[in-house]
């Protein structure tokens, strides 16, 4: 798709008509109490819409919806082709309204329009695609049984599923969760951030165009204490499956002991390593992959390359071509395609981010910040204890640790209580692959950033999360139940006892 221009992308901003009610089956509908919240573009403050601030009795509502759906049969036991069918119609919707999506993505995130038309929405699209077309491909098995016995292993859809969504990528991470969860037959009920609820509800009303029927794609916008934690503890809710931060997703661990012991899913944040060793080819190519890790999406990426542990030998040029990158990461006016860092989601993250930015004693790039927007900003940290270095930032700042070899730069690598992603940037192919192998991480590059792709599973080690996988087969996994069909064969004759 071409990119239009910033009066164009203005223009289309300024028509879009916004969605403000839950979408609880099939249908838009206010808050049962009534109740408002204001949605801000971070980029300007400018409010763009009030959205219904739902509570308990919302959640309440949408999972018997849901639950009525899943036990009708309605979704779960359409045929694999015919879901298929409807997933596919739901990506051409999308496809037609694309730009539109982008949009309404930019303003209510302060993702850059640029981002949002090149990757979010053509990723989102292709994700969902990609698992529908996986329904009638995937198959069940048959057990290595006795000859008077046939042993079926079958995937049923789990139930009634809660998404928790982030805010940084609110289309791709809802593409990520609904994708496999319809595809298995579940009904679910997403919860978007409070900060970036718009287009979550919008797809929800596009799925139902598409014949996704009502009660199976419910979305329910609100707050964490009055909707997140309603559905980790709602009793009729089989499982959930939540991304964000490390301090909110162990809080579903709790709800989930506290209730029905559903079954939860984390993926949650990282401290992400990039290992820059002293045989590294091309290092301006190295740089510019450690530019985009570090400061793609303002850095509010959970796979962000947040800490660059580069070998002594090669820093002073890695650093140097790292300065000739990170002028190319402009920030300005997100709607603006020449734009390659919007504004951060809100005034609170803004503010925690400056907090760090406050710690740094040796910025070498950027550390400037005005208004919601801060710089590509690079600073050195004497070693891997202090906050810099171990906490998420979550914004455009990258850490720089010096090491004098091999073994130490995987040993500080590993010095974290996360395990998301993690690059490896050598020419010896050995060294790369054995140093992937020593990480723990639930992604490893090797020359290069990257979190794979669609059919590749993504999720961490350690406090970064677990009990599933996004992405790939193994993403349906989380979404179904395993049974055992044990069928006796044997001829009562045979069994007959003299």
């Amino acid at each position: 798709m071409d990119l239009l221009t910033q009066d164009e992308y203005k223009s289309i901003a300024t028509g879009l008509d916004l969605p403000t009610g839950a979408f609880i089956d099939g249908a838009y509908r206010p808050a049962i109490s009534g109740q408002t919240f204001g949605t801000v573009n971070p980029a300007t403050g400018e409010k763009l819409a009030d959205i219904a601030a739902c509570g308990v009795a919302d959640v309440d509502f949408a999972v018997e919806k849901a639950r009525e759906a899943f036990d009708d049969g309605r979704w779960s036991k359409l045929h694999p082709s015919d879901r298929k069918d409807v997933l596919i119609r739901m990506c051409k919707l999308i496809t037609r309204n694309a730009r539109e999506l982008a949009v309404m993505e930019s303003i209510d995130s302060g993702k850059t329009i640029y981002d949002c038309e090149t990757v979010d929405v053509p990723e989102t699209i292709h994700c969902l695609k990609w698992h529908a077309e996986a329904i009638d491909k995937i198959y069940d098995q048959v057990s290595p049984a006795s000859d008077d016995h046939i042993a079926m292993i079958v995937r049923e859809p789990i139930g009634v599923v809660g998404l928790v969504l982030p805010w940084n990528f609110p289309l791709l991470m809802l593409a990520w969760k609904i994708g496999p969860a319809l595809a298995a037959g579940c009904s679910v009920v997403v919860k978007p951030a409070t900060e970036t609820s718009l287009t979550a509800l919008r797809l929800a009303e596009l799925a139902t165009e598409a014949g996704v029927p009502r009660g199976v794609l419910n979305v329910v916008p609100g707050g964490g204490a009055e909707v997140g934690e309603p559905i980790g503890r709602h009793m009729d809710i089989d499982m959930v499956s939540f991304t964000g931060s490390t301090v909110t997703g162990k809080r579903f661990l709790t709800y989930s002991a506290e209730s029905n012991a559903k079954e939860v899913v984390l993926e949650m944040g990282g401290k992400n390593p990039a290992i820059v060793l002293e045989d590294a080819e091309n290092l301006d190519r190295v740089a510019a992959h450690v530019v985009n890790g570090a400061f793609w999406n303002m850095g509010e990426n959970c796979s962000a390359s947040s800490r660059l542990i580069v070998h002594k030998a090669v820093k002073p040029e890695l650093l140097k071509r790292i300065a000739h990158h990170a002028k190319q990461w402009n920030i300005g006016d997100p709607l603006d395609p020449e734009t390659r860092m919007g504004a951060l989601v809100s005034e609170g993250h803004y503010t925690k981010v400056c907090g760090y930015l406050g710690q740094a004693e040796n910025v070498l790039i950027g550390g400037k910040a005005d208004k919601g927007f801060v710089e590509a900003t690079v600073i050195e940290v004497p070693g891997n204890d202090a906050p810099l270095a171990r906490e998420e930032i979550f914004g455009p700042v990258l850490s720089v640790i010096t090491v004098s070899g091999f073994d130490e730069a995987i040993k500080i690598a590993n010095d974290t209580e996360y395990g998301l992603c993690a690059s490896i940037f050598t020419a010896n192919a050995k060294r790369a692959i054995r140093g992937a192998r020593m990480i723990r991480a639930g992604t490893v590059t090797i020359n290069s950033f990257g979190e794979g792709d669609i059919t590749t599973p993504f999720g961490g080690y350690k406090q970064s999360g677990f009990g599933g996988r996004d992405n790939s087969v193994h993403a349906h996994d989380q979404y179904t139940q395993l049974k055992t069909i044990w069928i006796d064969l044997a001829d009562d004759a045979d069994e007959a006892v003299d």
